[in-house]
């Protein structure tokens, strides 16, 4: 057996489609410097076992999705995510894939090229609400979480913002739910999270 059989054995309970993903799907591995260092997929990249034992960092991005109100688009991750379900979240948090229109590093192309298809994935947001030029990398950051014990994060995540007005569609696989928020209304939903994590 196969250790990508193997594992979908152990989590024969997974969500069909997530279970696919994780095994389909292939991140880029990087190090610290943002050089690609090879591929491996995303079940894998998001076992804690894995992360601590191998180091494997790949990168990631997190848009920002504004309206011409300045209000940020959020999304709640659906119930059957594999990590941090039903955590609320900024609008788009996913990985470039290890395909060429995704490897491109200049300008951060690869990475906007996947951003504007999980934007379509996740949300139904379509190309031409979000053009490649309208989306502003405003840098880095290394990021490591673990989600529940078995399964979390080690990405190098590009940060990217843009501001347009949207047709939102959500993909229930992907989306619990979505909103709007205003600075003070985020600034309150911050207050709100701190406080539960202090009650844990």
């Amino acid at each position: 057996m196969t250790d990508s059989a193997a594992a979908a054995a152990v989590d024969a309970g997974m969500d069909a489609v997530q279970r696919r993903l994780m095994f389909e799907d292939e991140c880029i591995l990087v190090d610290e410097n943002d050089r690609v260092v090879g591929h491996e997929n995303k079940y894998n990249c998001h076992l804690m076992e894995k992360i601590e034992s191998l180091n494997l960092l790949h990168r990631a991005f997190s848009v920002f999705l504004f309206n011409s109100k300045y209000e940020l688009l959020l999304q709640q991750r659906s119930a059957t995510k594999v990590t941090f379900p039903l955590v609320w979240t900024n609008t788009c948090c996913s990985h470039p894939l290890y395909r060429e229109s995704e490897l491109i590093d200049e300008d951060a192309l690869g990475v906007r090229n996947a951003a504007q298809r999980k934007l379509l994935d996740e949300l139904g947001i379509v190309a031409e609400d979000v053009p490649l030029d309208q989306f502003t990398p405003l840098g880095r950051i290394l990021y490591k979480a673990p989600s529940d014990g078995k399964w979390g994060e080690h990405e190098l995540d590009y940060l990217l913002f843009i501001v347009r007005d949207v047709k939102v569609n959500p993909n229930p696989d992907e989306v619990a739910d979505i909103k709007y928020v205003n600075r003070e209304q985020l600034k309150e939903l911050l207050r709100k999270s701190r406080c539960l994590e202090r009650k844990v």
